[in-house]
């Protein structure tokens, strides 16, 4: 019970993080004269990957690789299975061209790159992590430069100007947020792991990666609560490509990732391949462009046989 509560506390810490890290990170752009198309594809996306990004460098970093794969993997399921189905079953959401000309394509390829670098050797070593680095280097580019009405500001309340001492303020209160958030996580996440008698794994792709969902799925729901189309599948996509490309880019530019538990190996990766598969079909069927109830419905069947089957060992 008290690492649950460590872990929530983790969470929240991780959430606030991020979002004071993302006011900071825009005003400190506004304050640079950045163009806007640049702060969303660059700055926004960095700071709302910040949980993640920093769980998996503590985990690497500390010794729990699975907890740090375990996390990324589980978060881009749990970005379509859980979070774009809650969004659709609300509320049917129309799909930009986008989707198929770059989105679903860049997000197929960077993860087939990722499971091709892993499968093989069960470690992504440190020349791996560059190139997906570059490979994401190289999307932004092609973004801005041939793109840029895909790239959607999902916060544009968070174009403020600060003061400079504000800005400062919620770039080293953030900072901190994130860090003691990801100490708190990791802690009480391999406690419970050894506490219940799983792997770091089972913890990571399950509770770890819901928790830095949250933001996605709390972003997703005010969305269409607002009756505004703001968080798109696009959006979601975009995520899952920042998670590969530069979560895991980076964790292993710093320190190699080797797999412990084979089961990331041998089906954890392989539902993340399926569900990232799974939504083509399900944009041009029954409806081109658009996505409903009834594939929210599918989606989230999809995720719960995921969670249920990996609690159960399968």
């Amino acid at each position: 019970m008290e690492n649950l509560l460590f872990i929530i506390l983790g969470l929240a810490l991780l959430i606030a993080g991020g979002n004071w890290l993302l006011k900071a990170a825009v005003a400190l752009s506004l304050r640079l004269a950045i163009p806007k198309i640049i702060i969303g594809m660059t700055v926004v996306s960095f700071a709302t990957s910040a949980p993640e990004l920093i769980v998996s460098i503590k985990a690497a970093l500390d010794g729990f690789p699975d907890l740090s794969l375990g996390n990324v993997v589980g978060s881009n399921i749990a970005n379509l299975g859980l979070v774009l189905a809650i969004t659709v079953i609300m509320g049917s959401i129309d799909v930009r061209k986008s989707f198929y000309t770059t989105d679903w394509p860049v997000m197929m390829l960077a993860s087939l790159l990722f499971v091709g670098f892993i499968y093989f050797d069960g470690v992504l070593q440190q020349y791996e992590g560059i190139i997906l680095v570059v490979f994401l280097f190289l999307f932004l580019v092609y973004l801005l430069r041939f793109q840029k009405t895909a790239v959607v500001d999902e916060m544009p309340e968070d174009d403020v100007p600060l003061p400079l001492y504000k800005t400062v303020l919620f770039l080293g209160i953030g900072g901190t947020a994130l860090w003691s958030g990801s100490e708190l996580l990791i802690d009480a996440a391999v406690q419970m792991a050894e506490a219940f008698g799983v792997t770091d794994r089972i913890i990571s792709v399950t509770l770890v990666s819901v928790g830095t969902s949250i933001p996605e799925l709390a972003a997703s729901i005010i969305a269409v609560l607002k009756k505004e189309k703001a968080i798109s599948l696009g959006n979601l996509i975009g995520s899952n490509i920042f998670n590969l490309l530069a979560v895991l880019g980076i964790t292993s530019i710093i320190t190699p990732i080797t797999v412990v538990d084979q089961g990331l190996l041998s089906s954890d990766i392989f539902w993340m391949l399926g569900i990232s598969f799974l939504i083509l079909p399900l944009v041009f069927f029954p409806k081109g462009l658009r996505l409903g109830w009834r594939d929210g419905i599918v989606l989230l069947i999809f995720y719960v046989a995921f969670i249920f089957l990996t609690l159960n060992g399968k």
